[in-house]
């Protein structure tokens, strides 16, 4: 009879006071929780230790550096990763529960079904369900890998797939939607233009209307009323801010100083406009 393995948590948070506690509790089957927290100021570190997490307080470096910190820091190597967001449902508990009874076999990972809710409703279409994600794995044979903001598990074998979701709870407003998607766009182009990628105006209306198209018709949300319309042009909105902000970074020529400005006017406008250009970004 295969011995049954031990299981690491591994989360990572910053600012999640009001979410942290109801991820944690979802995890309570492992025999182990690492929560990595960036300098949470709202009680989020003492909210985990009361729920028997090991905290460790460190410097935000990225999403793909901090989850892989994470991962190394667990004491076992079975880990299941969440995000302070996301939450295991009782399925999902079972049948990783009966996967480490026999000891994790026949996969390097398993994949599971993410299932969102937005604005009061669970998301089941329109691109955002299956959204099939690798969570539950073997670090030994995988490591996070992707490029920030977008995250993934680079895996050395094969993988297995799971039926129960991860529950996902991932904006508290419609207005938190668009701060994320702003701040994410932001990372997104600087990374791009950091790796030597360029955007065409084209892209300003080719990649959002091809998002859409994809989200509101072909992953058929439009049967999910105007919550699928939202998320649809969230989509696009993101595909055009991804670009339009790379744009802006490839050919925000410094504005010179106009002749007729009076002495002492327009002084540092060089530096103004390039970091306007940029935009600032937040954790």
């Amino acid at each position: 009879m295969t011995e049954a393995a031990r299981l690491s948590a591994c989360v990572i948070s910053f600012q999640e006071a009001d979410r942290i506690g109801d991820c944690l509790r979802s995890l309570a089957f492992c025999d182990e929780i690492v929560v990595v927290d960036s300098h949470s100021t709202d009680g989020t570190p003492e909210i985990a230790r009361a729920l028997g997490a090991r905290v460790i307080d460190r410097d935000w470096p990225g999403f793909v550096a901090q989850k892989e910190f994470a991962l190394r820091a667990a004491t076992h190597d079975f880990v299941l990763c969440l995000d302070s967001d996301e939450r295991v449902s009782a399925t999902l508990r079972r049948e990783i529960e009966e996967l480490r009874a026999r000891g994790f076999s026949g996969a390097a990972g398993w994949t599971m079904p993410r299932c969102t809710s937005y604005l009061g409703s669970w998301i089941r279409r329109g691109g955002w369900y299956p959204d099939r994600q690798l969570r539950l794995f073997d670090r030994r044979r995988g490591h996070w890998g992707g490029h920030d903001p977008h995250d993934r598990v680079e895996l050395d074998g094969p993988r297995g797939a799971l039926s129960g979701d991860i529950l996902h709870d991932a904006y508290r407003s419609f207005a938190d939607h668009m701060r994320t998607v702003d701040r994410y766009t932001t990372i997104m182009a600087e990374g791009l233009h950091t790796r030597g990628e360029r955007a065409r105006s084209l892209d300003l209306v080719t990649h959002p209307l091809a998002r859409f198209v994809r989200f509101y018709v072909l992953k058929r949300g439009c049967l999910d009323g105007w919550r699928g319309l939202l998320v649809a042009g969230m989509a696009a909105t993101y595909a055009f801010l991804k670009y339009a902000k790379l744009l802006a970074l490839q050919r925000g020529a410094r504005t010179p100083r106009p002749a007729d400005a009076q002495a002492g006017t327009f002084e540092g406008r060089d530096d103004r406009a390039l970091t306007a250009a940029r935009g600032e970004v937040l954790r």
